[in-house]
């Protein structure tokens, strides 16, 4: 994941940033969310429920969380 391809929205209070600073603060954000955005961190912040028991095993929740559509009966639930 060497080029994350997303849209970063950017407030500023001042108007003084450069072209080169604003580019320089959009690498330091994706920089951020790299280290935050991995399975294991994933795995952290979710459990898994189905109808009769709550996991939080890391391989069932990256299985599970790779479908577009999950089984009936089955969530992620962030712990947050």
């Amino acid at each position: 994941m060497l080029n994350a391809n997303r849209d970063i929205l950017v407030l500023l209070k001042n108007e003084l940033l450069t072209e080169q600073d604003m580019q320089h603060e959009v690498e330091a954000l994706n920089t951020l969310l790299k280290q935050v955005e991995t399975d294991q961190a994933f795995c952290i912040a979710h459990e898994l429920v189905n109808r009769n028991r709550i996991t939080s095993s890391p391989k069932k929740i990256l299985k599970e969380s790779r479908f577009f559509l999950m089984k009936p009966f089955r969530f992620l639930i962030n712990k947050n």
